[in-house]
């Protein structure tokens, strides 16, 4: 049995505080390892361990700094493949999946690469007589970031390169679902020649988020998750002052007018509604069908749902792989019992999926209901299943009123063919990311990812410019030698321009 440890001064160390999570294969059903769940203790030695670091990496010139992040990306690309296999061992996901989600958090490091313009200030000679300005922006110090089970690597790459590039040290509590895929991207920083202690993976649970939250050495935290728990991260780190920026939850709705390329919109929603086995925060769970599509669209979708190709996430030609564990199985399912108690048709029935030679594996199919209406719970909860709700909208007005009004708006899509409408429908839209004939609208790095209503708690973004400013801090200074004369004292508000 693999006993997973923590990362703390540039070396895997094990646990000490005896408490430990099951650690599965979810295409078996097998348990694979043990993973150490912090205590505050241990937390509180990472955490000076880090606090201790900082001070010389925050000095490094940030031409260093991203001297570091290109060997990283370097590190990334050559063991890819690796990465991707320990994140299909313990989340399940397919590998060809695995390997665009480690590429999509790659492209966040080469973002970061570029770190010595993005820090750069702003200078103005002569705001007064002899008075020169100029800003700059500075590190916070030690920050955190706490991820989901659905992207081990992708996730916790949205934060790590940013926040060090900064000048940060940073601090990783992943998902004890998946967590061996941490300790890899420790080895490859360690490699790349991070100093020790700038980077920490602490193993955990409740005991370690709730510690790094009420740590006042924890300047920031970054987490994503569901909505729930994003709520209370939130108000726990700002209540002791830090910055937060808490992804949650979401229901994206893939919007298909009269005048769509049916084909291309079936297509894209079978990728997006089941690819991950819809463990995706942009997952699409709810497709729109606008006037007279939906019989039309519904007779597409069906027999491609049933031909789904599910199998372990190593069979290169399964298309969709187990759920993370039988638990989330069970809620799943539960789902799709209450949308039958609830009235809606459903078309496809993915519960009764069994593999041979995988009973024991946390697998079900691809489910389908119809006339979903907005009153539902299928409707309005996050499901994180592969379960879509088709809804139907007698024109575009009525679409976009059922989505702006939804507690969340983190992704949505159109599909059409209309320019008109399309630019209406995203002037107008209240959620964070908008995809026209896109489906899966996430932004590459160099934009910054993130929702708003209830998907997000915090006023910034993550990776991007907006990660930028989240990890650094902006500070104005505003400077005049003296020249011989004296000026005496004024007892006005200063007014430089003169």
């Amino acid at each position: 049995m693999r006993e997973i440890g923590h990362f703390i001064s540039g070396r895997e160390v094990a646990g000490t505080s005896g408490r430990t999570a099951d650690v599965f294969n979810p295409a078996t059903g097998e348990i694979t390892g043990k993973v150490a769940l912090a205590s505050a203790a241990e937390v509180n030695q990472a955490v000076a361990v880090a606090n201790a670091a900082w001070p010389a990496w925050a000095a490094m010139p940030s031409l260093r700094r991203a001297r570091v992040m290109f060997k990283f990306k370097e590190l990334l690309e050559r063991d890819r493949r690796e990465l991707a296999a320990l994140i299909t061992a313990e989340h399940g996901k397919v590998l060809s999946d695995a390997e665009g989600e480690v590429q999509r958090g790659t492209e966040v490091v080469e973002f970061a690469c570029g770190i010595p313009h993005l820090l750069r200030g702003e200078f103005t000679e002569s705001v007064g007589t002899g008075i020169d300005a100029w800003s700059v922006r500075q590190p916070l110090g030690v920050v955190a970031g706490i991820t989901p089970f659905n992207f081990p690597v992708m996730v916790p790459l949205w934060m790590i390169p940013v926040a060090l590039a900064c000048g940060n040290c940073f601090i990783l509590k992943p998902s004890e679902k998946d967590p061996s895929a941490s300790l890899k991207l420790a080895a490859l920083l360690k490699e790349a020649g991070l100093p020790d202690g700038v980077f920490t993976v602490l193993q955990g649970d409740r005991v370690a988020v709730e510690t790094l939250l009420a740590h006042p050495d924890i300047q920031a935290v970054s987490f994503v998750g569901s909505t729930p728990i994003a709520e209370s991260v939130y108000r726990a780190g700002t209540a002791t002052g830090k910055r937060v920026q808490a992804l949650g939850g979401a229901k994206n709705h893939l919007v298909v007018m009269p005048d769509a390329d049916l084909d291309d919109a079936t297509d894209a929603l079978m990728g997006a509604a089941y690819g991950s086995a819809g463990e995706r925060c942009m997952a699409v769970s709810v497709a729109v069908a606008v006037g007279n599509v939906a019989d039309r669209l519904i007779a597409k979708l069906e027999p491609r749902i049933r031909a789904l190709k599910v199998g372990p996430g190593t069979d290169p030609e399964a298309e969709m792989g187990p759920l993370v564990t039988r638990e989330h199985r069970e809620k799943v399912k539960g789902y799709v019992d209450i949308g039958e108690k609830e009235g809606a048709k459903l078309v496809v029935d993915g519960r009764g999926l069994s593999l041979q030679g995988y009973e024991n594996g946390f697998f079900i199919g691809g489910s389908l209901f119809d006339n979903v209406t907005t009153d539902m719970r299928i409707y309005k909860e996050e499901i994180f299943g592969p379960v879509l709700a088709v809804v139907r909208a007698p024109d575009m007005a009525s679409a976009a009123r059922m989505i702006n009004e939804h507690q969340f708006g983190n992704g949505v899509a159109l599909f059409t063919a209309d320019g008109g409408a399309a630019r209406d429908f995203a002037a107008g839209i209240k959620v964070g990311m908008i995809g026209i004939n896109v489906p899966i609208p996430v932004p590459m790095a160099f934009h910054s990812f993130g929702g708003w209503k209830r998907s997000i708690f915090g006023d910034h973004h993550m990776h991007g410019a907006e990660g930028v400013r989240f990890y650094s801090r902006y500070k104005a200074i505003t400077q005049r030698w003296p020249s011989g004369s004296r000026r005496g004292a004024e007892f006005i508000m200063p007014t430089l321009g003169r």
